[in-house]
């Protein structure tokens, strides 16, 4: 039941702020601060759809204290610049406070101890959990390491976004790990049909040891993606 009320509060946040906010009032947040009405108008949905989903009447206090801490970080964002940094922040903020307030009211210290415990205790949680840490950092360490040597002679130094290969990689070995872990291996074979096409069909005519090293390193980024995965797959098993 205690997590079923986080759930709905997690939900009417989503809702109130992506789905029942117009650009509109976005727009005239950031344009006007705290003296937009767009900012006390959505402090009312918010405060309108958490009533609805929360469902426990008898705390009717709950959604009026989200509401108003909701209004206040929004005040705030008002006054700090539209980056994806300050988004995440803003979002996390919301999110934290929605899981204190529910921690505050509702918190069964013994049952969610018993539960998580239960779950850290597992060998199957520290499988996947190593699985997951492995594929986004050490692996993609590794995996620059050993191509290191080809990335000036293919030109991989030059032009392209920052850092963006590195988060291609760190992307591509998380689904290639979970579709092993899952047995989806249709799924394996349209993501790298679909990587495939993507790289051969750039505009940019890319030279041949360009294509050498990017069709090298996904092999490999890959294959030790889908090694790792299978060796999970069966310990889990």
């Amino acid at each position: 039941m205690e997590l079923n009320v986080l759930l709905r509060l997690l939900m009417a946040h989503l809702l109130s702020d992506f789905v029942f906010q117009p650009d509109a009032w976005v727009k005239s947040k950031q344009s006007k601060k705290i003296r937009s009405a767009a900012l006390y108008l959505h402090a009312g949905v918010v405060t309108v759809i958490t009533y609805l989903l929360f469902w426990d009447w008898g705390k009717w206090y709950v959604p009026l204290i989200i509401s108003l801490s909701h209004l206040v970080i929004d005040i705030l964002k008002c006054y700090t610049r539209n980056t994806f940094v300050n988004f995440l922040t803003d979002q996390l903020l919301h999110i934290t406070l929605t899981i204190v307030v529910w921690l505050i009211f509702y918190f069964n210290i013994g049952e969610i101890t018993h539960k998580t415990l239960s779950v850290l205790g597992t060998n199957n949680t520290w499988l996947l959990l190593l699985g997951y840490f492995t594929m986004i950092w050490p692996l993609g360490i590794a995996i620059g390491k050993a191509t290191e040597k080809w990335q000036t002679a293919a030109g991989m130094n030059a032009g392209g976004l920052d850092k963006a290969g590195m988060w291609i990689g760190r992307c591509e070995r998380v689904l290639v790990f979970t579709f092993i872990i899952m047995g989806q291996y249709t799924a394996l074979g349209f993501l790298m049909t679909a990587k495939s096409i993507l790289r051969f069909t750039d505009k940019d005519k890319m030279t041949q040891k360009k294509t050498e090293y990017v069709l090298v390193g996904t092999l490999i980024s890959f294959t030790s993606a889908a090694v790792i995965g299978a060796i999970v797959a069966y310990a889990i098993k």
